[in-house]
Order: C-alpha cells, then sequence, then structure tokens
C-alpha cells in the first residue's frame, strides 16, 4: 500500500502528462491523453460533400454522428497514409461539446512529458490556431496540438449544426 510520505506523487507529477504521439509528415506531434476519447482503426466514413476537403467524413459512435477531419490534410495538403500505426482518434472537442474524430498518422505511442517543458514556437498562425508549443525529448522536437483550435467558427456550424458559438 502507497503511504503519503513516499514521494511517489511527487515523483509522478515531475514526469509529466501523458501525451499520445504521432506524426504530420516527418515531425511529432502529441495530445494530451485527457482530451482523447477513444483510439480506433481507421473505418468507412460517410463523405460530407461541400464541407472542406480536410473534413474526411462522419461516422455513427454510440448513437451519435461523429465527423472527422484528417489532419493530414489540414496541416499538410495530403491525405493521411492507409498504415497499420494510423488511427482514428476520438477526442473532446468542447466548444461544441461534442466528440470529433482525428484521423492521425502513427498514433500509436505515448510519452510522458513535463508541461512546464513546453515553450512557445516563436510562431503564431492565424490558419493554424491548433498549433501549440514545443519541447525537446529523446524522438527530437514534440509540438502540441490545442484542440480547441482545430475548427474554425464556420466549419464547427457546418459539422455540428445548432451548438452555438458561444465559446
Amino acid at each position: 500500500m502507497h503511504s503519503p510520505g513516499t514521494g511517489q506523487t511527487s515523483v509522478n507529477r515531475e514526469a509529466g502528462e501523458l501525451y499520445l504521439l504521432f506524426n504530420l509528415d516527418r515531425d511529432r506531434y502529441a495530445l494530451t491523453v485527457h482530451e482523447v476519447v477513444e483510439v480506433l482503426p481507421l473505418r468507412r466514413l460517410k463523405a460530407f460533400p461541400q464541407a472542406p476537403a480536410w473534413v474526411a467524413g462522419g461516422f455513427e459512435y454510440r448513437g451519435a454522428l461523429v465527423p472527422v477531419i484528417d489532419l493530414l490534410v489540414r496541416a499538410c495538403g495530403r491525405p493521411a497514409a492507409q498504415l497499420t500505426s494510423t488511427r482514428l482518434v476520438l477526442v473532446h472537442y468542447r466548444p461544441a461539446s461534442r466528440v470529433l474524430g482525428l484521423i492521425l498518422e502513427k498514433a500509436s505511442d505515448t510519452l510522458r512529458l513535463p508541461t512546464s517543458a513546453f515553450r512557445d514556437s516563436g510562431l503564431a498562425s492565424d490558419e493554424a490556431p491548433y498549433l501549440g508549443a514545443v519541447q525537446g525529448c529523446a524522438q527530437g522536437l514534440v509540438q502540441r496540438i490545442d484542440v480547441t483550435g482545430l475548427l474554425p467558427a464556420d466549419v464547427c456550424a457546418l459539422l455540428f449544426p445548432g451548438v452555438d458559438d458561444a465559446t
């Protein structure tokens, strides 16, 4: 049994927060596992005509339609490769209080990263508000993804009709 005086809690805090790692082209990115609902294998999606090219479609999950975006198309202009490590990652999209699906390449590793070690990347982009802070680790530089910045207001309204824009 763990006793309060052993220091185990402080060791865990110093080890950092757990992140799901994935690739956008050759670079590593991270999603905090607190945002992740579930990691699924890829599946067939229903297309959403008239949606931006990076909206891959949607599927039914536990009785609700979940829109899915291909983050590679959104960030790099190319679709994710159909690799065994390419996953459909469901995340809490808090601005709409709904679940959003992300197609991510090489989404098969987790890593604890100290929150305090993340630093501003020095690049601000109105086109990519989802790109967060960076930090170095054994895998090189890792950049956090901010789930709340993934969808512009017009795309949020398209994918989640009826959801108020009060965020």
